[in-house]
């Protein structure tokens, strides 16, 4: 069964906004999305992300402008745990099955349904494929989810730690330190 959402939320982190169009099918999704932010620069992007089954990315596509100029970012994985930035590949990523785009509140989506962390017990760490924003690099990073209640999900990284709150569709309603919800439909 196919369902689709429309959030928007306020990103603190770079005093900015998002809105994503998400499309669950299964377990596999697709969205849509545009970000503008202040932090660390002007900045606004642009993004398509892709999931198989299992919600483990497909491809990430990115555009991000400041006025530097544009850059373009075209993420695939290769379903066999191989990774390429604009057809180059990516060998510090290999074994990741999700992308992290930064300031993004909707790729924490993926691991938590994969995982179901936002209704059972669990914890599970995670090797990322972590874009940052805006400048369209990709960096491995080791992050840990881990489900603390229905709908609470503890976010690790490195010495950062973050108790996101999820809806039933594993969606970020609120990430201190990161990114509030102001709509959903």
């Amino acid at each position: 069964m196919s369902t689709s959402r429309v959030i928007t939320w306020e990103v603190s982190e770079s005093k900015g906004l998002e809105t994503a169009w998400i499309e669950f099918d299964g377990d596999a999704l697709r969205a849509r999305g545009r970000a503008v932010g202040t932090t660390p620069e002007p900045y606004w992007i642009s993004y398509a992300l892709d999931t198989t089954d299992g919600f483990v990315t497909r491809r990430l596509l990115v555009e991000a402008a400041t006025a530097h100029g544009t850059r373009m970012l075209d993420l695939r994985h290769d379903g066999e745990g191989r990774w390429t930035t604009n057809g180059e590949r990516v060998p510090q990523v290999d074994g990741a099955l999700d992308c992290d785009l930064g300031l993004c509140p909707l790729t924490n989506t993926m691991p938590v349904l994969r995982h179901g962390l936002h209704r059972a017990p669990g914890e599970r760490e995670f090797l990322m494929a972590w874009v940052a924003v805006p400048e369209l690099t990709v960096e491995p990073s080791r992050q840990t989810y881990a489900h603390l209640g229905p709908g609470l999900v503890r976010f690790a990284s490195a010495d950062f730690r973050s108790d996101l709150v999820v809806d039933a569709d594993g969606c970020v309603v609120d990430y201190p330190g990161l990114a509030a919800r102001l709509t959903a439909a």
